[in-house]
């Protein structure tokens, strides 16, 4: 490690860009971590955890004293009734989504909503079994994909084709997925990526590989953990069969939070898709009539198991009123800008150190980059600068560093700030 100084109009630069920024109102908005002296931490970790809505507490506390005041009523009466909690996200998930309000429901958690649309749209046979994935999917994926091969007696290592970039390359393209399904795309039975990869922060384009996928005679699904309230997405028109996110990330719902998942309208009502049914899946007109047999309501709320974790929901609702007023327009061109003041600054600063695995194409990333620090223990010694300096980001070993300035509540100082950090490398 050697001392260099940062170029000495970094910060000026920042705060002129804050300066302009039509969003910076909302950072007041969340809670942030503090430093010992009671100023903001510099937060680039929101792809693992977003920070708490200040409406949050208040959300919350609303509903407690809905169960305080009218307990089993609360379902029927007050602001917001639990039996129809889950309605109350749809038109937001669905600004966010690109997709109908039909389309989409908050239920679950995400492995769990993986596992029960994988149910429905993983349907293999003994010609057709496969599921095509990406270069370093999440491990608990990776998992999902393995049980579900085994459950259909299936071995995981003959069923589950990981696709792999090219030598010397750090991300998959999108020409090799395609190349793949037109060669191999008969014994493919589902094609399942993430919209944004965690690792890499390669955000693959949706509507590509589900038209080579559906070309091939394969269902396309998305697992959006990292991508939802992240990048610009329009599930709908993109022709994607279903997918499934985390809202704790990008959406800020806090730890262990609902999960969501969209299934395409052409789905919506279709009774020959085989499914895990549970009551809250059914039509709601009828629920409470308490028949034996299972009518699943329109669209994707008919995946539902279970009635609504309402207190777990409520900091959603919180951190979605703030997507609604913000725009997801308005956050991607902030996040564009963003993120490609701290590559300029990286490569201004420190290029012959760090190598950025994130695509440079605009197209193919959210608010993420991911560096690559290749000599060894420099980026440890690099997350140990940044924890003393407040600066919070994510280390993944051996070499890497996950930054994400986050255009709901970042700023372009922070940045400045995290840049000022990576000149002493």
């Amino acid at each position: 490690m050697t001392e260099s100084a940062p170029p000495s109009d970094l910060l000026t630069r920042a705060k002129q860009l804050d300066a302009d920024d039509e969003l910076s109102r909302f950072r007041s908005q969340f809670h942030f971590p503090k430093t010992d002296a009671g100023d903001d931490k510099v937060y680039l970790c929101g792809n693992s955890l977003g920070l708490m809505p200040k409406r949050a507490r208040d959300i919350l506390n609303e509903e407690l004293d809905v169960w305080a005041e009218r307990g089993v009523d609360g379902h029927f009466e007050g602001k917001r009734p639990w039996y129809d909690y889950h309605e109350f996200f749809s038109k937001s998930l669905a600004h966010v989504l690109g997709c109908q309000e039909r389309e989409v429901v908050a239920m679950n958690s995400l492995t769990t909503n993986l596992h029960l649309l994988m149910v429905s749209f993983y349907r293999p046979t003994q010609e057709r079994f496969k599921i095509v994935i990406e270069p370093t999917a999440f491990p608990s994926d990776r998992f999902a994909f393995q049980s579900q091969a085994k459950f259909h007696g299936l071995d995981p290592d003959d069923t589950i084709v990981v696709l792999q970039p090219r030598d010397g390359e750090d991300c998959l393209r999108t020409e090799d997925i395609e190349d793949y399904l037109d060669k191999e795309g008969d014994s493919v039975a589902l094609v399942l990526m993430g919209g944004v990869n965690y690792y890499s922060g390669h955000a693959y384009p949706r509507a590509r590989i589900a038209a080579a996928a559906h070309k091939a005679g394969a269902l396309c699904g998305f697992d959006l953990a990292h991508a939802t309230g992240n990048i610009q997405m329009n599930l709908h028109d993109e022709d994607v069969d279903f997918a499934v996110f985390c809202t704790y990330k990008y959406l800020n719902s806090g730890p262990g939070a609902v999960g969501g998942a969209f299934v395409h309208e052409r789905f919506a009502l279709d009774e020959r898709l085989p499914r895990f049914a549970g009551w809250w899946g059914t039509d709601p007109r009828t629920r409470f009539e308490m028949g034996p047999t299972f009518h699943p309501q329109d669209g994707a709320a008919g995946w539902q198991l279970s009635n609504a974790p309402v207190m777990n929901m409520g900091a959603l609702l919180a951190s979605l009123e703030l997507f609604d007023e913000a725009t997801m327009p308005k956050l991607r061109k902030k996040s564009e800008a963003m993120t490609q003041f701290l590559l300029d600054g990286i490569d201004e600063i420190a290029a012959d150190k760090v190598h950025v695995i994130t695509p440079r194409d605009v197209e193919q990333r959210g608010c993420q980059l991911s560096l690559r620090i290749a000599e060894e223990g420099a980026a440890a010694e690099l997350q140990k600068r940044l924890q003393a300096k407040d600066v919070i980001s994510d280390y993944r070993r051996p070499d890497v560093i996950r930054l994400a300035p986050v255009p709901m509540y970042n700023s372009f100082t922070d940045v400045a700030r995290f840049l000022d950090v990576l000149a002493t490398l």
